[in-house]
Parts: structure tokens; sequence; C-alpha cells
């Protein structure tokens, strides 16, 4: 071990790897997020994908970044500006200028810093005096030339040696946090068990890298961050598509349901299809169907006969969802649409955030058709909330609409994994053969759910479809008839309410400002006014995951407080709805639609112009 001149010791830290999608940022930024979070760091992080697929290499409209924050501490957001970043390129320079905290270590593959590169990145000729970057850590390694070194006289083709690249630089910043690294190379050696030279050339160019970040001066300061206090137990790296896979997984476990997805495969949706289809070991079917309509319409079809039934899908997906989605609601069967959302509309931005579906999910489909809409907001949350999403579907018997987005599908944070005997049971409302005639939509009086009547079962013989039916099962076209169903189903869905915990507060229960959020916006919100209450403002929070129903104590709440500001990223879309449902309120707003996430920074100024009348 070479003696470190300097060590900083931080209760947190923001690294960002960063170059063309093809370096490999992206494993190397969940390699580097696992290492950390095996050694006991908070964690949480942040995919950002390029929109296109084959953009120009070396051009900004192709970086492929990925943001990682690591802490001794709490850690709810990925963090606003990053303390290192590792750019393979130019134009990851340009990409991540502005998102640089003062004095921030860049390493940087000097390889590549040639004149071609520059200027397809948009400089004239120094990218770091033109970015007014001379006030940070640059360290310019040359990766490529280095790697070719490394790896010389091995039996490897020069395109397969240079995508070795990304192990080189994760070996730096392995030196930089003091990281071991065998958990990386025990993931090389799994991963590439079969083919032993491309395993040993990996291995061999991550030691390289981290060896030659040892033996150079210039890569001072290093950094120590401390393990978490967190609570014992057993934990694993989660990102939300798994986790919302993993939810529905044990749903179908507590219920003793068979799982079905059917799916067509749609950016950033298409993880919970491939998971689940993994699961074959668990009992679950799934179909990866041939557009979006077959997808809801095969789930609806294992609905009725007795399975706990999936769709996945993003914005553009559920749109073309909505007329079966209308289907389950008339028929009265259980069913979970997943939305991960993103920019919109149409192919709008695939592969960047955004909360823009919240009214689609509401009021999408024609006629008086309503289900409850839930919402997770953070990685982790996506468990708990898929999970709440399939019972509320089996024991309402409706379709329930869960909302994730690209932040939350892509980020992960540590997991504590949960025993099944702690989660909540499911009650299934099975139709049983009784003496009596079997009535299809007789209902619960507690919450107006039908039973579920399994096809084949002698005596529960009975019609369905999307026609209005009778209490029997029998097409009506009587108009009171169809006023009464009409209330029945909607009355249903209120009935959730029921339940739905009460909206809890972050802070004083009364106050000069309530910044309320729903969904993805947890961790920027919750971290802000943490802060702010830190620093004496008095501030509080509310967040929102069950958005049809509303809780029921959501006007006591608001009620607390002198002013009420909404975030979301969208133009307003819970505000408003929250000016529907909770009509006597003055709500303010502040929106951000830019396929980013909010920093905690945006949000805390926000709040201090509003509490200064501005």
């Amino acid at each position: 071990m070479g003696k470190r001149s300097k060590v900083i010791e931080r209760d947190t830290v923001v690294i960002k790897f960063s170059g063309d999608s093809g370096d490999g940022m992206q494993l190397t930024g969940t390699l580097f997020s696992n290492t950390s979070a095996l050694f006991g760091h908070d964690i949480s992080t942040f995919p950002d994908y390029p929109a296109e697929i084959r953009a120009p290499q070396g051009t900004v409209g192709g970086v492929s970044g990925f943001q990682v924050h690591i802490g001794h501490k709490l850690v709810n957001t990925p963090g606003d500006f990053a303390d290192v970043l590792v750019a393979m390129n130019p134009a990851a320079i340009r990409a991540n200028a502005r998102w640089l905290r003062k004095g921030s270590t860049i390493i940087y593959d000097s390889d590549n810093f040639t004149e071609k590169h520059i200027q397809r990145a948009g400089y004239k000729e120094d990218p770091f005096k033109e970015d007014k970057l001379d006030d940070m850590n640059l360290i310019g390694a040359p990766i490529s030339s280095l790697v070719k070194e490394a790896l010389k006289g091995m039996d490897i083709d020069p395109k397969s040696v240079l995508r070795t690249k990304n192990m080189f630089a994760l070996g730096m910043v392995y030196w930089l946090f003091d990281s071991k690294l065998k958990y990386t190379e025990d993931f090389i050696e799994d991963k590439f068990g079969k083919k032993p030279l491309v395993a040993e050339a990996n291995s061999k160019v991550l030691r390289a890298g981290y060896y030659y970040a040892e033996t150079i001066e210039a890569l001072t300061p290093s950094y120590h961050v401390s393990p978490a206090p967190i609570a014992k137990g057993t934990y694993r790296n989660i990102n939300g598509n798994q986790a919302i896979s993993w939810g529905l997984l044990a749903a179908a476990e507590k219920a003793g349901l068979k799982l079905f997805i059917g799916s067509y495969p749609i950016t950033p949706a298409t993880g919970i299809l491939e998971e689940l289809a993994l699961r074959k070991d668990l009992g679950v079917k799934s179909l990866q169907a041939e557009d979006e309509i077959a997808g809801i319409c095969t789930a609806i079809g294992a609905s009725f006969t007795g399975r706990l039934a999936v769709t996945s899908t993003s914005g553009p997906g559920l749109a073309l969802k909505s007329e079966a989605l209308n289907l389950a609601v008339m028929t009265e069967l259980p069913l979970v649409v997943i939305d991960v959302q993103r920019g919109g509309p149409s192919t709008g931005l695939p592969t960047k955030t955004e909360q823009s579906d919240l009214w689609q999910a509401l009021y999408g489909r024609n006629g008086e058709s309503p289900v409850p809409v839930i919402a997770a907001g953070t990685p982790c949350d996506c468990f708990t909330f898929a999970f709440q999403a399939a019972k509320i579907a089996v024991e309402y018997m409706t379709p329930v609409i869960l909302l994730s987005d690209s932040y939350l599908a892509n980020g992960s944070e540590p997991w504590k994994i949960p025993s099944m005997k702690d989660m909540p049971s499911i009650t299934v409302p099975w139709a049983v053969k009784t003496d009596k005639d079997y009535l299809p939509y007789e209902r619960d009086p507690k919450n107006l759910a039908r039973k579920w009547a399994v096809p084949g079962t002698p005596g529960l013989e009975h019609r369905i479809g999307g026609l209005e039916k009778t209490i029997k099962g029998s097409v009506s076209y009587t108009p009171e008839n169809h006023e009464y169903m009409v209330k029945m189903r909607d009355e249903k869905v209120e009935r959730v309410v029921n339940d739905v915990p009460d909206l809890q507060v972050l802070g004083k229960k009364t106050g000069e400002l309530l910044v309320i959020g729903w969904g993805s916006t947890y961790g920027p919100i919750y971290t802000a006014v943490s802060e702010l209450q830190d620093e004496g403002f008095n501030v509080s929070a509310a967040h929102f995951n069950y958005i049809r129903p509303l809780p029921k104590n959501t006007a006591k709440v608001f009620k607390a407080y002198k002013k009420l500001v909404v975030c979301e990223l969208n133009t307003g879309q819970f505000a408003n709805y929250l000016r529907m449902k909770h009509q006597k309120f003055d709500y303010h707003q502040y929106n951000k639609i830019q396929g980013l996430p909010f920093t905690i920074g945006e949000i805390k100024d926000y709040c201090k112009k509003l509490l200064e009348g501005k």
C-alpha cells in the first residue's frame, strides 16, 4: 500500500462516471456501487442513459453517465454536484461541467483529448479552460495507452483491449477511496468464467489502474467515508424495476396465487418483464407479447382464470392499453398495471425521467372508469408499493395502476430484505359453491368487492365482458342499473381509503410552509426540507404515495400551514388534482420538465423565496 499524503474524511461523496455509451460507464458505476454497499455505505445511484441509440462517437448526445452518492449517513438522492468525475472523453466534460463541485477531482483519459475529439464535443482548444474548470484537481492519465501496455503480449484483439478501459478507470477510483478489488474481481471471474482470457485481461487492467493511481502523486487528496450505521439484517443493492418484480412475487406467494405477466418491451419498463421471466422456478408465467394491447389482454385473461396478473409499460404503452384497462374495470377483475414514466409526449425523451402520466393514470379512459392509483417514492419503495398494488387489486377486485419512473427504475439503493412472515396478509375473495344461485356481481358490504369465480367450477358459471351487467351477470341496458353499477364501481375505489395510511409529516405539525410531493420526488424533497430545518427555517414536508384515493387526513394536514407548495416533474398535474379534491387551499407550484430529477438546491432556493414572499 502506497502512502497517502492527504486523506479527507467525508460523511458523503458523489462520484460520476461518464463517457461514450460504448465505454462501459454503466457497468463501472454499478460495480463501484456494489463495492460501496458491501463495505457498508448508504448509497443512491442515478444511471443517465443517452436518448440516441447510436449517437456519433465523441458527441454530447452519446454521453452515458452513472452517478453514485455514498455516505456514512443517510443518503436519499444521487447528489446535486460531483466530487469526483471520471471523463473518458471531452464530451463527458461538456455534459457534466455544470454539475461539478468547486475543487472536484477530474480523472480523464488524456489519450482521447485529441483535437478531433475536442472539436466534436463543441470545444475550440482546451475544454478545461473554456468551461472554467481550472480550479479543479485535474488528473490526466493516458488510459488507452496504459491499457495497451498492460495487456501487451496477450492474445487479444485491439478492439477488445480497449474495451477494458473502464476497468482501468475503476481501479484508479478504487485507490482514491481505498476500496477493495476483491468484489469486482469475483464479478469478473463469474461473468467471464467461460472466457478465461477475457477475465484475466479485465482483472489485470483493474489492478493496473489501482497501482497506477498509487504511484502518481497527483491523485490527492484521497477520500475516506466510514460505513453507515444501519439496522442489522441482510441487504442487497436493488433498483426500482427489480424491486417491483420482487414485490409482485412476494404478493403472489402471500396470496397463494400464481403470477402471470403479459408485457411488450418498452424503455424504461422492460427490466420488469426480464426480471420476472427469470422466475420460472417460482411458478411465474411470462409472455413477451407482440404489442401493448396483446400484453394487457393476455393479463386480463390470466386474471379471469385466477392468476395474479400484471402488465408493465411506460406512458405511450399505457395509452395503448387504455381500452383493455376499461374492460378490466367493467369486468371487475384484479390486475396490476405498472407505468414506468418517461419524458413525453410521443416518443419524447425515452431514457429520461418525468412524472407526466399522472392524469393519464387517473382519467385516461372512456366512460366512468375509476381505478386506484399509487406511486412509489424510492427504489426500495417499489417493492412495498408493488406488493400493496397487488393486495388492493385482489382484495377489492379491481385494476390498480402503480406509477414508477425512469429515475426509480434505474436508480438503486441498499434494501433490507424483509421476512415473508412480516409481510401483510392478502385475502383472496374466492367464490364458493353454495345452495343459493351464484350472483357474479353480489358485493362484500365492507369493500364492495365481488367474488372471484374460477372458470370451470360447477355452479359458478357466469357471463363476463365489456357490456354493462346486472347483479346476476345478465347484460343490461336499463338506465337505472347502469347508474347504480357506475356508482358502485366508483364507491369501491373510494373505499380503498380505509386501507390507506394517514399522511405523515416530516417536521413540525404546523408552520410557515409545507412542501408537498408525490412519487420519485421524495428523496430531493426530504433532503432539502431536512437541510432547511437544520438551517432554522420553519418548513415541513408531506409526501404522497396514495393518489387515488388520497389519505383521509389530507385536508387536516394542509390546514396547519400558511403556505403550500407542490413540487413535481410536470407542469402541475398533482397540484391541479389537489385543487379539484381540496379546493379551499391555495397551492404554489414548483415544476421541472427537463428529463432530470430535482436537485436539493433547486427546492431549497424556491422554498426560501416563498418564505421571503418573493
